[in-house]
């Protein structure tokens, strides 16, 4: 099992920064999935709480990004650096809770890479706070198009 990466280490694969970086540590990775966790969703200060409330629906924006950190993880065992994508699309998304901030437990966030490299890349996530399902569907990242 790999060395556990932290938060800080995280900011050097994705471009999200601050607060919006939502995930705590990776787990456990290897080229077709990876495991993160965090305790972000309880934060006060989480971009995504609206009314003071963090909705199921951004469940799968932890999804994403454990996705981009899995693309930035492999790109990095390569040699090379992930290039810049986007959230193009979610599929077959089931939320079995309302809020997320209302979850004691940590959030366990699993990705699995079903199709695609470098890129265009379609990945299965799933959700859960200690072993109770959460969210899960398929996010579909693709490649920024250069301007």
């Amino acid at each position: 099992m790999p060395t556990p990466i932290d938060k800080a280490e995280i900011r050097t694969l994705i471009p999200h920064s601050g607060t919006m970086c939502l995930l705590d540590s990776v787990l456990d990775w290897d080229d077709e999935f990876i495991v993160c966790s965090t305790n972000t969703h309880r934060y006060e200060a989480n971009p995504l709480r609206r009314d003071g409330r963090l909705s199921g629906l951004h469940a799968l924006e932890y999804g994403a990004q454990a996705a981009a950190i899995h693309g930035g993880l492999r790109a990095r065992a390569a040699g090379a650096t992930a290039p810049p994508c986007y959230l193009a699309a979610l599929r077959d998304v089931h939320l079995h809770i309302a809020r997320l901030d209302d979850l004691a437990s940590p959030l366990e966030v699993r990705a699995q890479r079903l199709f695609g490299d470098s890129g265009n890349t379609i990945y299965q996530c799933a959700l859960s706070a200690s072993g109770t399902p959460v969210a899960e569907g398929r996010v579909t990242i693709m490649l920024r198009p250069q301007l």
